[in-house]
């Protein structure tokens, strides 16, 4: 379990709300909370972590060819 912890100032819960959710996006919290909604098979877990990588490699060659000027 990740433990996410936010102090509330002032009596500011809006404020502190904001950055909960903030938080929680930065740690991948709600992704899980929507994968976990509906059972994976395996097989489905592995094309779509394959299809992630492979993704995110494309975006890194994408971002590296800007970078260099190729």
């Amino acid at each position: 379990m990740i433990a996410v912890q936010v102090l509330v100032r002032e009596n500011n819960v809006d404020q502190a709300l904001r950055v909960l959710k903030k938080k929680m996006q930065r740690e991948g919290i709600f992704r899980e909370m929507k994968l976990r909604r509906n059972y994976e098979k395996p097989s489905e877990r592995r094309a779509r972590e394959r299809a992630e990588a492979i993704r995110r490699t494309r975006k890194l060659m994408r971002k590296r060819m800007e970078r260099e000027g190729y």
